[in-house]
């Protein structure tokens, strides 16, 4: 059984050493690449005695930067991604939080890198590759291969890979950290799933810095796939950003919902459609129907799956292969769990919830990650005694989010309990109002938030309809006590860095 995240890159470099693994369609790395400036970094790293340790990655979005967190990896220590376009607020937050010895850059961060409040060494993937930072220049290729295999053969699965930080309530971000087993686990379900293989070619959408990239970084190493870094500002322009999947031959998408129906939203499909695409998968919102069926008329031989999964569940830990046709008001269902996974729904009593009726998701098993980084309070908030075992120790993790099981015993999402509101004596949860805009023809996206303050339900969307005139369907589609209490139009919807709805930013605009 594997025990580490780097046997596949160890295994696949002996097979397909020249194949390209990561691209961002104008630099590229083959495997054997990726396997020999790891290890350049692993024994850097050991080299200046920082072992089981965090070393920040701040690194543009690049081929290189992939091969920077394997190099921590293979080096005994896990990995933090950070990002260049974060406020300096929230990455001194993070420093902080981790205190970090190792700050890696690149030419393009470095400067950057320097302004931050931060005492320990910063060096760029450069110098480490090309050895002028490199010490111990006298041991001989040998010696270091044993070295790192030394390394290599202490790890164990419950060893951290990964720190990734998640925004907190309070506004201080809290640092997930996630072990061997958890991802390894998750790619071999998730590759099982969506029947990845050695033809898969990836199209990454998401940042670096976030954990649902792990759908393409490890499964290319697993079976000497293709990852191609699609770049962010593509993501402006969806009939050129089509065009660029079909320049790559891309036939593989793991995306976020907004990111699909930004394309499909915009009639792209007018225009171009995707020529190779076999499989996406979807997650982290619920995917309109009305946006879904324009998906499958373009691309009817792709498979669709719906994946669920927090952070703190490594990523992803349901899915649902779509099989069957929808109607414009069903929500498509999260599905089963991964093996080794197991879902609680529980209601306000820590009980099982009655059959059909909602309750919290809990996650169960090796998907779940070993809690927050430096932050055992928070942890002892989400990272729970299983309510269901009283006999022995065993953790879960409340995710928050509220579902049910349909008549055919799927799981829905229904809302974060954070959108379930209180309005008029009624509880609302705020997602159904946004199923019912974005049914409407003329909606683009919706976006619906409380103004806690005046105890208003407030509405944004992207679309062509006036306000008045959205109103007036909607009262056709919902109840009077769930209509709007006020409508805004915008001309572009605000998006967070992994492509979610900014609902921050929606409900700071209120008061404006």
């Amino acid at each position: 059984m594997q025990n580490h995240v780097l046997d596949y890159l160890n295994e696949i470099v002996k097979k397909k050493p020249d194949k390209v693994a990561f691209s961002d369609g104008t630099d590229a790395l083959t495997f054997a690449q990726v396997y020999d400036q790891s290890r350049q970094i692993g024994f850097f790293l050991h080299s200046k005695g920082i072992y089981k340790e965090p070393v920040v990655v701040f690194m543009r979005k690049h081929p290189s930067t992939i091969t920077a967190f394997f190099g921590v990896i293979t080096g005994g220590d896990f990995y933090v991604p950070i990002d260049s376009e974060m406020p300096a607020a929230r990455i001194d937050l993070i420093l902080k939080n981790v205190n970090a010895r190792m700050i890696i850059c690149d030419e393009t961060t470095r400067e950057t890198a320097a302004t931050f409040d931060y005492t320990g060494e910063i060096v760029t993937y450069g110098e480490i590759c090309s050895g002028a930072k490199a010490d111990g220049a006298e041991i001989s290729q040998e010696e270091r291969d044993s070295i790192l295999q030394e390394i290599h053969d202490k790890a164990i699965d419950t060893d951290p890979i990964y720190i990734v930080f998640t925004s907190g309530s309070t506004g201080v971000p809290k640092g997930v950290a996630a072990c061997h087993r958890s991802v390894l686990d998750y790619v071999e379900q998730l590759s099982e799933t969506l029947e990845f293989d050695g033809d898969t070619v990836f199209g990454n959408q998401t940042p670096l810095y976030f954990d649902a990239c792990l759908k393409e970084l490890y499964p290319t190493l697993k079976f000497g796939a293709t990852t191609y870094l699609i770049p962010h500002e593509l993501f402006m322009f969806p009939v050129k950003l089509v065009e660029f999947l079909n320049q790559y031959q891309i036939n593989t998408l793991c995306w976020v919902v907004s990111a699909l129906t930004m394309i499909s939203a915009f009639g792209t499909f007018k225009t171009v459609k995707p020529q190779y695409l076999r499989c996406i998968a979807f997650g982290s919102e619920v995917f309109p129907i009305k946006q879904f069926k324009r998906w499958k008329e373009a691309v009817p031989e792709a498979s669709f799956t719906n994946l669920y999964g927090p952070t703190e569940g490594t990523g992803m830990c349901c899915f649902y292969k779509v099989n069957r046709d929808f109607e414009l008001d069903e929500v498509i269902p999260i599905g089963q769990p991964f093996k080794n996974t197991e879902i609680l729904l529980l209601d306000d009593q820590d009980k099982p919830a009655a059959d059909g009726e909602p309750g919290e998701i809990c996650i169960r098993g090796t998907s779940v990650t070993l809690g927050y980084y430096n932050n055992p309070e928070k942890t002892a908030e989400c990272f729970v005694q299983n309510p269901l075992n009283k006999a022995y120790p065993e953790i879960i993790y409340r995710t928050g989010d509220i579902g049910r099981r349909n008549e055919r015993g799927e799981l829905i999402f229904v809302s974060r309990k954070d959108y379930q509101i209180k309005h008029m004596g009624h509880r609302i949860e705020l997602g159904e109002i946004e199923v019912n805009v974005n049914l409407l023809e003329e909606v683009k996206i919706s976006g619906c938030i409380y103004d806690d303050a005046k105890g208003k339900i407030v509405l944004y969307y992207v679309g062509d309809l006036e306000e008045a005139e959205l109103m007036n369907r909607l009262k056709t589609r919902l109840p009077r006590y769930m209509m709007p209490n006020r409508i805004i139009r915008l001309e572009q919807m605000p998006f967070t860095a992994n492509g979610k709805i900014d609902r921050v930013t929606l409900k700071k605009n209120i008061t404006k």
